[in-house]
């Protein structure tokens, strides 16, 4: 008997000593560990798979995406963060019975969806350009073929114009070190011609390489996509300053072999074989659907002879002035006196309806609040391949809601306000982000998170360890706590820091630092299967991939706690 008194004496201490102790635990680790290679794996297998059917905009395989996504931040806990529902009124000649109080319409909700309505453009039937010379009261124009000599990507309306040719050197600035192509240009409603790539960017041997230290102006797959020449933010110049059209001259580019008409006769890859070019991807474009035109700029592709036909009588020699350039990191823009340009294009246009998808975790202060998100859309589906994108940015978008379903598991009320978001038409250049900076949640975001890409490795051995993080140079906290958690979590992750005034680039944390709102963006690497069908789950580095979703759970649970 004595034996089991003891027994039971000891057996409530240390129960006793056990309770308080697992009270006790820490909120933000309770989070951490809902944060599982199967929670990541499980929603990725299916956000990627064959029945999204690529989730391109607009599309019924972005609607299924986004309807799976909704369930989940509903399946979490999350509060619809998204548009008031459409409250659907009775059949009609239905009237209440006589004696009866008048029917009344329920308050609407909110849903988890930001509709947007976009348009969808392509070049039309009509394409003419023509290249116009005027010395004095003679005048001489030169007219180009379509597809022969030019090729032009419209804006989202037709236009007819004429107007004058500036030469803008490569468009770019350097404040830091003094340079600046575009000082003291109007440039407004004209037609540019940028040099391709940056000063010294050809001749690593130039004083400008030495200067600016430039990106080489090659698709190097090791490079960041906010880095590769043509990615999404590297022509913000052009549309803040009304650029009317560019026109990017690449001396030794030959755009000929996309045009011609008679060959091959037969196509023939690894991969396909037929009488007609495969279709890989939509020649559409897409814009945020408003009441003005904005950014209507047009981009023209153009042969050597018709760069002649500009610069003949103008003393202008491309290959002198990079010389020049290089060696004395001066600009040379100019506009080409007596030179215009004529375009007529016309567009073919409908409207599309795509939508972002947002969840709510309300805090002590709801008008203070931090933004979680990455991009949900993809390329589609095209000629039988589905464009299945699970890196890009399948990864992002689970890692989007896995924190999520952290937060929930912390059991507690943050004390900012934190809005989940999965982005739509960032494919198309931003759009989604940039209409919810536009129409945004709160007045007041502190700050936003971006996840693209955060599951694959760059090209090349010992990359699993390896990873990319932009921030703003006003927020520190964000770098200081990913290299604390790191360490702290014996991750092992190489983190290569890039830090920015104001970080742009191809993905949706531009559209918010270009509302001089702090960022960091995570991204893992720049695999071959960028862009391709083969880009699938059985690729993920899933201990990588798990890694980066703790690592921002952990810096923006901190974040929304202590950051003032």
């Amino acid at each position: 008997m004595k034996k089991q008194v003891y027994f039971i004496l000891l057996t409530g201490i240390l129960l006793g000593f056990a309770t308080p102790q697992f009270a006790q635990e820490n909120p933000r680790d309770k989070g951490l560990n809902a944060i599982t290679k199967e929670a990541l794996q499980g929603q990725l297998e299916f956000l990627a798979s064959d029945w999204m059917e690529g989730r391109e905009t607009g599309t019924k395989g972005e609607y299924m995406a986004s309807d799976y996504i909704a369930s989940m931040f509903k399946l979490y806990g999350l509060t619809p963060g998204g548009d008031l529902e459409q409250i659907r009124g009775g059949g009609r000649g239905q009237r209440p019975a006589a004696g009866a109080a008048p029917a009344t319409r329920p308050d609407p909700k909110r849903t988890y969806f930001q509709n947007i309505n976009f348009v969808e453009f392509s070049a039309g039937p009509t394409q003419e350009m023509s290249v116009i010379t005027k010395n004095g009261n003679a005048s001489r124009s030169v007219d180009f073929g379509y597809k022969t000599d030019f090729l032009v990507a419209p804006g989202a309306v037709g236009m007819e114009a004429e107007v004058p040719v500036v030469f803008v050197g490569y468009a770019f600035t350097d404040e830091k070190n003094g340079y600046d192509d575009l000082k003291g240009l109007d440039l407004k409603g004209k037609i540019v011609i940028r040099l391709s790539g940056t000063p010294g960017s050809k001749d690593i041997n130039s004083k400008a390489f030495a200067k600016f230290k430039p990106v080489v102006p090659v698709v190097d797959p090791n490079a960041p996509r906010q880095m590769r020449p043509g990615g999404f933010g590297m022509e913000k110049w052009a549309t803040d300053r009304g650029v009317l059209a560019i026109l990017t001259y690449s001396p030794n580019a030959d755009p000929t072999s996309q045009w011609v008409a008679n060959f091959p006769f037969r196509y023939n890859t690894a991969t396909y074989e037929g009488d007609v070019p495969q279709v890989t991807r939509s020649n559409k474009s897409m814009q945020i659907m408003d009441d003005k035109l904005s950014s209507q700029m047009i981009r023209l592709t153009v042969t050597q002879r018709v760069i002649n036909e500009i610069i003949s009588g103008t003393g202008l020699d491309f290959a002198a002035i990079e010389k020049q350039i290089g060696e004395t990191c001066k600009p040379a823009s100019r506009e080409l006196t007596g030179k215009f340009i004529k375009i007529k294009t016309t567009v073919e246009s409908r409207i599309v309806k795509g939508r972002n998808v947002i969840g709510v975790i309300e805090g002590k202060n709801p008008d203070e609040i931090v933004v979680i998100g990455g991009h949900y859309d993809h390329l589609g589906k095209y000629d039988g391949y589905v464009y299945n994108g699970a890196d890009d940015n399948g990864s992002g978008t689970v890692g989007v809601m896995t924190i999520a379903k952290a937060m929930m598991a912390t059991g507690i009320k943050p004390e900012k306000t934190m809005v989940f978001c999965a982005w739509t038409g960032e494919e198309k250049g931003l759009l989604g982000s940039k209409f919810f900076n536009d129409h945004p949640y709160k007045d007041k975001i502190l700050c936003d998170l971006n996840f693209d890409m955060i599951s694959r490795n760059d090209p090349g051995e010992n990359q699993d360890n390896k990873i990319m993080m932009n921030y703003s140079n006003k927020f520190p906290i964000s770098k200081d706590l990913t290299e604390k958690f790191n360490k702290e979590y014996n991750m092992g992750l190489e983190v290569k820091y890039t830090g920015s005034d104001k970080p742009g680039g191809g993905s949706d944390h531009a559209s918010f630092a270009n509302k001089d709102i702090p960022i960091y963006y995570f991204m893992a690497g720049m695999p071959p299967e960028y862009h391709k069908p083969n880009d699938q789950i059985e690729l993920v580095v899933w201990d990588k991939f798990l890694k980066i979703v703790q690592l921002g759970y952990l810096s923006m649970y901190e974040i929304v706690q202590t950051w003032k």
